[in-house]
């Protein structure tokens, strides 16, 4: 195929662009990073619907388990993997996986009364910096296995 069915552009036409819809990769938008907040041990404030509503966005993001109390005192500790937002707290979920059951756990926003993020962070300090300093500071002591391995979970 020949011609503009086979992709070919007359660059002598005075309406030709070399590489016409191509995409100039520096005027692409570029998003900053995101600052991870400390949130291992917080137990925020429910006193709204906002705050409750935040506080759960906050806990979907969360790498770690997270303790849910009930209005009806009781708690579930493990980790909110989904949530899903609805027009009232009522038709709004949470869902979690309990941390000694294999169940998947809906609550509904309606039923909490308190939050805690009871877990280990596991992804706090896991940066592309992070790791730099710990190689540098291996590297200044003379050592000789620069490899790094990955921190145990528990």
């Amino acid at each position: 195929m020949t011609g503009k069915e086979g992709g070919h552009v007359d660059h002598t036409a005075a309406q030709a662009t070399p590489h016409a819809g191509a995409v100039n990769p520096d005027a692409l938008e570029v998003a900053p990073g995101t600052a991870h907040e400390r949130l291992e041990g917080w137990i925020p404030e429910l006193a709204s619907e906002d705050e409750l509503r935040g506080a759960l966005e906050k806990a979907f993001d969360y790498r770690g388990d997270v303790t849910i109390t009930r209005k009806d005192g009781s708690k579930i500790e493990g980790y909110l993997f989904d949530r899903r937002t609805g027009g009232s707290l009522r038709e709004s979920v949470v869902r979690i996986y309990p941390k000694n059951s294999n169940d998947k756990i809906s609550v509904s926003y309606a039923e909490i009364g308190a939050l805690e993020f009871s877990g280990r962070d596991t992804a706090a300090g896991k940066s592309w910096e992070a790791w730099m300093k710990r190689y540098a500071e291996k590297k200044a002591a003379g050592e000789k296995d620069l490899s790094l391995h990955p921190e145990p979970l528990e």
